[in-house]
């Protein structure tokens, strides 16, 4: 098991030893039981990847929504193989609609208490030999106290669990900013196109007809928009149920696998639509997962008339999560007024790659609020992040400008499907 967005290795990092990663998430509010399910049907997949060793999950007995995914692995390199694959997203898909936010932290293993150790003691590895010795009589004396200490904590934490829900911290408290609806799942595709064949595939994405909306009693597609910058094509997904069997029933429209097959001699990368193990590598390496998603709460500009934007933002190599930590933090703040100008900001990553899809009302003219940048807080830390170039920097009007120029796509098509229908 592992992170919904991750960050790169430390390359320093003891490659040798075990790996032991702690994957902290902060659920939606009533998404629990979801969270389990998704977590069960994926938690056997996991455990057949080469280097796994073993996982555990935990949750938190003072705040019902926070959870705890702790995993060893055999190293960092196996680890590293898969987190950083097309495989992981797909994997790790189905637990995203239940998610706020995530926080990973790796560790190498570098002592270790052998518990196949026989009766006489646990022995340590690799060093710590008085430890053993530490542990004697005082330890078996505070032994009573320490459990009567944690029987009476376990029985407050479940008087407080019984009482409903909790939030911890001033932070979670001040945010406004709401969740994704329950049941909504999004993802994002990319690939790139033959140069100079972006006006025809452009033509082709936006000219057959919509699919049907609904896929079965429980899915239905919601919208998908697709966006070019230069020969690179980004389609954003939503879906109300199961997102497999949407993208299924959408694959088996006539009039869309009419327009894939048009696409096919256009694309950089072959693929062969007819062979069903060629098809699943190509979306598995195409797809992105989401890091976050945020509407604004309801007000009475809520149901104002919205333009889809979105920008490709040119990560450095490895700083992919930090990036959209920086941009979290700063629709956060940004999208908890319920009368300010983005109602809803998502961002879909893959390692390098970093999308940040908008609704946006009216025409905002302050080039840092369309990217998601704090001219105070997050300009700095974002140069660091970003490959910006010498004309970039992020805290000049012209640096800005110069960024949202070569980050924001060109929208080709948005389609909202008919959710009545």
């Amino acid at each position: 098991m592992d992170t919904l967005v991750h960050s790169a290795a430390n390359p320093t990092a003891d490659t040798t030893s075990k790996l032991r990663v702690l994957l902290m998430l902060e659920l939606h509010e009533g998404s629990e039981q979801r969270f389990l399910e998704a977590y069960e049907r994926i938690r056997h997949q996991v455990a057949a990847v080469p280097g796994h060793l073993r996982d555990q999950l935990c949750q938190s007995i003072e705040d019902p929504t926070q959870w705890l995914i702790t995993s060893e692995w055999e190293g960092s390199s196996q680890y590293l193989a898969w987190v950083d694959s097309p495989e992981h997203q797909v994997m790790v898909q189905p637990l995203h609609g239940c998610v706020r936010g995530t926080r990973s932290l790796r560790f190498a293993v570098a002592r270790e208490t052998d518990l196949r150790a026989d009766a006489a003691g646990p022995a340590i590895t690799k060093g710590a030999a008085g430890a053993k010795a530490k542990a004697g009589a005082t330890g078996k004396a505070k032994v009573t106290g320490k459990t009567k200490a944690a029987d009476k904590a376990k029985a407050g934490s479940t008087d407080k669990a019984k009482a409903g829900p909790t939030r911890a911290g001033a932070a979670d408290k001040a945010r406004a900013a709401a969740p994704a609806a329950p049941g909504v799942v999004r993802c994002a595709l990319t690939f790139t196109v033959k140069p100079g064949s972006e006006a025809e595939v452009a033509e082709i994405l936006a000219g057959y007809k919509s699919p049907t909306a609904r896929v079965n009693a429980t899915t239905s597609l919601r919208r998908t928009s697709v966006f070019m910058l230069g020969n690179r094509v980004v389609r954003a997904i939503e879906v109300e149920g199961d997102l497999r069997a949407a993208l299924r029933h959408v694959a088996e429209q006539p009039q869309v696998r009419a327009a894939e097959e048009l696409l096919n001699p256009h694309l950089e990368e072959a693929r062969d639509l007819n062979d069903s193990e060629a098809a699943r590598a190509f979306f598995m390496r195409s797809s992105l997962a989401e890091a976050y998603h945020l509407n604004a709460p309801a007000g009475k500009s809520a149901k104002a008339s919205t333009k889809r934007r979105a920008l490709l933002y040119p990560v450095r190599h490895g700083c992919g999560e930090s990036a959209a930590t920086v941009l979290q933090r700063h629709d956060e703040r940004v999208i908890a007024s319920a009368s300010g100008p983005i109602a809803s900001s998502s961002v879909f990553l893959r390692g390098d790659i970093l999308i940040r899809v908008l609704d946006v009302r009216g025409e905002p003219e302050d080039p840092a609020l369309l990217l998601g940048i704090d001219r105070k807080e997050s300009a700095a830390r974002l140069s660091r992040l970003l490959d910006v170039g010498e004309d970039g920097a992020l805290d000049t009007d012209e640096g800005l400008r110069h960024l949202l120029a070569s980050a924001e796509t060109t929208l080709v098509t948005d389609r909202r499907a008919d959710r009545d229908a």
